[in-house]
């Protein structure tokens, strides 16, 4: 056994016996206010035992760890249901995109308190025009004297109902093309001047919102990255996004994970029916190589070769899968997915699971466009034409700005 097996070995084994010792036993709260107070305790426990940020530097306010270190930690916590949504988009796209890009101080101010959990981010990319083709938002931002005033509309964004700082891409010059007039900006989402108005889906819940901002002010300084360079730091931050969404392992239990669909089957008594199995086989195949696929993309991370655009493969394929088990799921459950005893917990979490799969096929990027990323960038393949791609901003008839 090599030394690096043994400390691999030795940190699964600390790693286990933490969770085991403080993952939450019970349901964190009753009210999202209760859930989000015990989520901010359990990540401020994480940030203290060194298990947040394993892999971010040292001087980003992480553990300096290899992705090795975090890839056994996501193993490891599959076995619990750790209150941790709230710290998704913050840990998965705003805090990485500010260690690239951000300046010095930004760093030394938001990183730590971010990983620690004293401050909830949020993304403000899309608007009502501006969905897959983000390049034509019109939110803007105006530099007077020594502060941005920014008027606009932000939606679909998650998360933001309980946020403190924000990530928002808005149009910094439209004489310019449309992705050349861009810049992005740190937020305060509890600065006058932003209003946030939750978005009810299909499932009863309000996980993402409308924000409006009405001449919201912030500091000159409040740049991630460079003025009109926005372009570049969404792609960077959605790269980070694909890679997260892609790479996420769905905890144990969860109703389209492959163990629980295949215990369904047993329950209704159709483990032996051969299309079940058939179908159980192909979903087990599926799980497996997409599991496979992410180890691969973070073993290649770790020895410098970052997955770029690979992170798209990953993305689409776990929303694949979803779907896949949705079907499965559905074909076994029959009626049970729409109708359930009152008290059937497992009816519950399956109908959720359902009404909110559709979603991974949007975010992130429709499916749509991570074909044209797979078969543009790593292909090779002609690009669609893009006709307005030179023209300055003002002129084009896009999204609202086409009425």
């Amino acid at each position: 056994m090599s030394a690096d097996d043994t400390s691999g070995q030795d940190y699964r084994a600390r790693v286990r016996a933490w969770l085991q010792a403080n993952a939450p036993t019970v349901p964190p709260g009753d009210t999202p206010a209760e859930y989000l107070a015990a989520a901010k305790a359990f990540q401020a426990a994480l940030f203290d035992a060194g298990f947040a940020g394993i892999s971010w530097p040292k001087e980003a306010g992480g553990q300096g760890l290899s992705r090795t270190e975090q890839q056994i930690f996501s193993e490891e916590a599959v076995d619990f249901e750790l209150p941790v949504g709230p710290f998704a988009i913050g840990m998965g796209m705003c805090g990485p995109t500010i260690a690239d890009l951000g300046s010095a101080e930004q760093k030394a101010r938001y990183l730590a308190p971010l990983l620690r959990g004293d401050e909830v981010w949020c993304q403000l990319f899309s608007e009502p025009g501006a969905g897959s083709d983000v390049a034509s938002l019109q939110t803007r931002a105006v530099l007077v004297d020594d502060e941005w005033i920014i008027n606009g509309q932000k939606v679909w964004t998650t998360g933001a109902q309980w946020s403190d700082f924000g990530a928002l891409l808005a149009r910094t010059d439209p004489d310019r093309p449309k992705h050349a007039g861009l810049t992005m900006f740190v937020i305060d989402m509890h600065a006058p001047g932003v209003e946030v108005r939750p978005l009810r889906d299909m499932t009863g819940r309000a996980p993402f919102n409308e924000v409006y901002f009405d001449d919201l002010r912030i500091p000159a300084d409040a740049v991630i990255g460079q003025v009109n360079a926005g372009w570049h730091a969404a792609v960077t931050m959605l790269g980070h996004e694909r890679v997260s969404i892609g790479g996420r392992r769905r905890a144990r239990g969860n109703p389209l994970e492959f163990a629980a669909v295949a215990e369904l089957a047993r329950t209704r008594g159709l483990a032996s029916d051969p299309v079940i199995r058939g179908k159980l086989a192909d979903l087990y195949a599926h799980e497996r190589v997409l599991e496979l696929f992410n180890d691969r993309m973070v073993q290649e991370a770790a020895a410098g070769n970052p997955p770029g655009a690979r992170g798209s493969v990953a993305k689409l394929a776990g929303a694949l899968q979803v779907h896949r088990a949705v079907d499965v799921a559905g074909s076994i459950a029959g009626a049970g997915a729409i109708a359930w005893d009152e008290d059937d917990r497992s009816g519950d979490e399956l109908a959720l699971a359902i009404n909110s799969s559709p979603a991974l096929s949007i975010a992130g990027g429709t499916n749509e466009v991570q074909h044209n990323i797979i078969g543009e960038r790593i292909l090779g393949l002609p690009k669609e034409p893009q006709v307005d791609r030179d023209a300055p901003f003002r002129t084009l008839k896009v999204g609202t700005q086409g009425s």
